[in-house]
């Protein structure tokens, strides 16, 4: 089976020593290609350059992170459009609107989600898009840009009935990761996962955040890595009622499809 994680942050410093380790266990256990996350300036700097380490498997996005909006200043903007033009970036974002920590005003983290769709109308490619606790006005400011931009995905979705069927009337894709593996949380997801149309799944680790709780054989360690996306995925299988298989090819195609990704060994 080949998988693809559609959302890691390699760059996170937790994985600054054994990176390459890191990716090599991916690999082994089916991970064939992986898009790896830009949520700063400095960050998307960093996801391009470990996705040039392994072409034709790795891949990044370019964006700042609501978290950072308050940082998306005309310059920052700039070298973003720079990066959207580079053949390894596969998207715009991380964007989007996250009130659950307020970390950037909420007036800042709507122009910074605006200007980074004016990005993606410009350059053409994907929206890699966060929300969260923040339904209402994200939804309002993708709506108002829905029809000038390509592909979008709302990446690691955890939120209503409401906002779900609100994204896919946007044909919007939907990422799940291992939040759907938590016994505590993942609940009410758990419910809404066999309702995302077959053409409209990927799957993501988001690591090093959110190891999936249920990992077996258990890990010693804190930190979610990319070779636990086929957990994840035997878990939405069996809540889709699939095939773990049948799942891996469906998810695989997604992503690339979304994307633009090539099959590994292509040119």
């Amino acid at each position: 089976m080949d998988w693809i994680d559609i959302g890691l942050n390699l760059g996170h410093e937790s994985f600054h020593d054994d990176w390459p380790a890191v990716l090599d266990a991916a690999h082994a256990a089916g991970v064939v290609q992986m898009v790896l996350t830009g949520a700063s300036v400095a960050g998307s700097d960093r996801a391009l350059a470990l996705a040039r380490e392994r072409p034709h498997a790795l891949f990044a996005t370019a964006g700042v992170h609501p978290h950072l909006a308050s940082d998306l200043d005309d310059e920052a903007v700039r070298h973003l459009a720079a990066l959207h033009c580079e053949d390894a970036v596969v998207a715009v974002g991380e964007c989007g609107l996250d009130y659950f920590r307020d970390f950037s005003p909420r007036d800042d983290q709507r122009v910074a989600f605006e200007r980074q769709l004016e990005l993606a109308v410009a350059c053409g490619k994907p929206a890699f898009l966060h929300q969260r606790d923040a339904h209402d006005d994200f939804v309002s400011l993708l709506r108002d840009y829905r029809h000038r931009i390509g592909p979008v995905v709302v990446h690691c979705f955890t939120d209503s009935r409401r906002a779900l069927f609100d994204y896919l009337d946007l044909d919007c894709h939907i990422g799940i990761t291992g939040w759907v593996c938590d016994e505590r949380r993942g609940l009410a997801l758990k419910e809404l996962v066999p309702e995302i149309p077959d053409d409209r799944l990927m799957l993501e680790t988001d690591a090093p955040y959110l190891k999936p709780r249920n990992l077996r054989p258990k890990q010693r360690t804190h930190r979610n890595e990319p070779q636990w996306l086929p957990w994840i995925g035997g878990a939405v299988a069996a809540l889709r009622g699939v095939s773990p298989e049948r799942l891996a090819e469906q998810t695989t195609a997604n992503a690339r499809a979304f994307f633009g990704l090539p099959k590994p060994g292509s040119t």
